[in-house]
């Protein structure tokens, strides 16, 4: 019963390496060396199931298998193959995430100090508001839109070609005002208090391609929006003018960054930069008086707002005094933003392979506020 059930195992295992051997010589005929060999013991072992012969079966087995394992197996792979391969799966990974789910930006001005310096290095969340199909502003799959407080990046509606991080202070169909460096958000102040303490920054001179010898001056807030608490840098003279308008002086100068500063709803057409070119994207926004009837307003109250138009969002960025965004240029279109900040991943004034002074070890790993 044993021998019986062996002799079904090995004509099994003899038909299965035939049929491998057989279509080697057929489809490989260029098959050198061993190939002869192959040919003759495959005869012999069919010889021997035609005649019933285990004996010989049995004994022409190993020499077939060894002779197909040799012949007709795949060539193992080279180091050098297994490299490439790997690199370019690596590659390819690397890629679709970059595309898709994360990307790393550095950022180049002082407009968002102090939540994010001139040499840090971040990871966004690309996914969040949707995948984008690779060099184009068309997304799928929008699981949510942008909230207020959060930091993003974005294509610049004005010149599509540059990205820009900044804070969403407003989304669609909120009014946005801002006099005097207070920001009203439909209608309401959004809160904010003094940060005690000196305040100034070193910035950046792009055009020498070197950090400047003086430190800027400023003066720092810390706001609240929906629950995000985050600091702000405005004019060191802002403190002054505030305690001046406590005590009922309404001949104040008139900031120059007010938003809205004309009666027109800002746009594209309206940055200073040379480059910009009107965004057939853009919506323009809605004007709204929110002075009271009849009132005259100071220069610090409420008199004009801006509604946000569907689908866009009203971006500054947290050094207020030092920010070219939408006070400028107008509203952000939701199908060019980019993703949400997440956090820092380096960050440097300065570094060389035999120079790490300039990395600022602290940042990295931080979270940006939000």
């Amino acid at each position: 019963m044993r021998a019986r059930a062996l002799d079904r195992r090995v004509r099994k295992e003899a038909r299965f390496l035939i049929r491998a051997a057989r279509a080697a010589l057929t489809l490989k005929r260029g098959l050198r060396g061993k190939a002869g060999d192959l040919e003759t013991v495959t005869k012999r072992v069919e010889t021997g199931l035609a005649e019933r012969d285990m004996q010989t079966v049995r004994h022409g087995l190993p020499a077939l298998d060894s002779l197909v394992d040799e012949l007709i197996k795949r060539p193992p792979k080279s180091t050098t193959r297994d490299y490439v391969e790997s690199i370019g799966a690596a590659i390819l990974i690397a890629l679709a995430l970059r595309a898709f789910v994360i990307e790393a930006f550095k950022i180049p001005s002082s407009s968002m100090y102090p939540t994010l310096e001139i040499g840090d290095h971040i990871f966004v969340n690309k996914f969040i508001y949707g995948i984008r199909i690779p060099w184009t502003s068309t997304k799928f799959f929008e699981f949510r839109a942008p909230k207020r407080g959060e930091v993003i990046v974005f294509m610049q509606p004005c010149t599509p070609d540059r990205d820009y991080i900044k804070r969403v202070v407003a989304v669609a169909g909120d009014t946005v005002e801002v006099r005097c460096s207070v920001v009203y958000v439909n209608g309401k102040a959004v809160p904010n208090r003094l940060v005690p303490g000196p305040c100034s920054y070193l910035d950046y001179d792009d055009n020498a391609k070197k950090w400047k010898d003086e430190r800027t001056e400023c003066s720092r807030y810390r706001e609240t929006v929906d629950g995000h608490e985050y600091d702000t840098f405005h004019e060191p003279n802002r403190p002054m003018f505030e305690q001046q308008f406590k005590q009922g002086e309404s001949d104040l100068p008139t900031a120059t960054k007010d938003f809205p500063s004309h009666n027109a709803p800002i746009s594209c057409i309206d940055s200073n930069d040379p480059d910009a070119k009107e965004a057939p994207n853009q919506k323009l926004g809605e004007l709204v008086e929110t002075a009271k009837p009849g009132s005259k307003p100071g220069a610090c109250e409420p008199r004009l707002a801006q509604r946000i138009p569907a689908d866009h969002v009203f971006v500054m960025g947290d050094n207020r005094a030092n920010s070219n965004d939408s006070r400028f240029w107008g509203s952000v279109p939701i199908e060019n933003i980019k993703g949400k900040a997440l956090f820092i991943w380096l960050s440097y004034s300065h570094w060389s392979p035999v120079d790490w002074s300039g990395i600022r070890w602290p940042r990295i790993g931080n979270f940006v506020h939000q």
